[in-house]
């Protein structure tokens, strides 16, 4: 019975972690062509923990691994990635159907927008209060 659960949890854990990893690639390649990254001389995978520890804290779910937040880490992604769709029109549809609703989807744009805008600030703000010393 021991090994039964071992074993389920660890598989839960290793899906939770494939959907965790999508979401950041995702996010990676979104800080990458992002023009205020570069302008404000941030590095994309300081962007990424921080807008990916953000938009977690107001998505369904306690914890990373909990199956309602498995979930929106891949309807994230999906979000993410829509720009790559061939037809907009039909990926705008698919994920307001994955979302359950366009408020629905509308509201992760949202989150993530805000998480964005909020990431540049606390980043440049905790830099300009701590300026890399002279070597």
């Amino acid at each position: 019975m021991k090994k039964i659960f071992l074993l389920s949890l660890s598989l839960l854990l290793l899906t939770a972690c494939s959907e965790k990893q999508a979401y950041e690639q995702a996010l990676l390649e979104q800080m990458q062509k992002e023009p205020d990254v570069k302008d404000y001389n941030i590095t994309p995978e300081d962007m990424v923990k921080c807008v990916f520890d953000t938009t977690s804290t107001n998505m369904p779910g306690f914890f990373t691994y909990d199956p309602y937040r498995r979930l929106t880490y891949e309807r994230y992604a999906k979000m993410l990635n829509a720009s790559k769709a061939a037809d907009p029109k039909k990926s705008f549809e698919e994920l307001s159907t994955l979302f359950g609703s366009p408020k629905k989807l509308s509201e992760a744009h949202t989150n993530l927008t805000e998480s964005m805008m909020e990431c540049y600030s606390l980043i440049t703000d905790t830099r300009d209060k701590n300026p890399p010393r002279p070597k």
